[in-house]
């Protein structure tokens, strides 16, 4: 499979960055683009955030995920616990991020 050129892949490893999330995640929507996001480390805290779902709207629902055993490590339960707007086979595994590696045109870590 190659890279989708039409598809950015966004790798988050840090809770800091909520605003500049959204915003890179919607000017790319806004300009056609496809999103793929990936939440790990301690990005997993963001799904805590009162914005949270701003993203979780922006992405389908297969193209944005967070790291199941990073949720676990900050002390969430992946399976009773599950972040407002996704759903339950959005509690992925690293080889998600094989998957946006592979499949995104355009590649960003925040």
């Amino acid at each position: 499979m190659s890279a989708d050129p039409n598809k950015l892949g966004i790798f988050v490893t840090s809770p800091q960055h909520m605003d500049h999330l959204i915003g890179i995640a919607h000017a790319a929507v806004r300009a056609g683009k496809k999103v793929m996001v990936f939440l790990t480390f301690k990005s997993v805290h963001l799904t805590k955030h009162k914005d949270f779902i701003k993203l979780a709207n922006l992405c389908d629902v297969g193209d944005l995920a967070i790291c199941a055993d990073s949720y676990t490590c900050e002390g969430y339960d992946p399976e009773a616990d599950i972040p407002k707007g996704l759903v339950p086979s959005q509690m992925r595994t690293q080889a998600y991020h094989g998957a946006v590696l592979e499949e995104c045109g355009k590649y960003l870590v925040l």
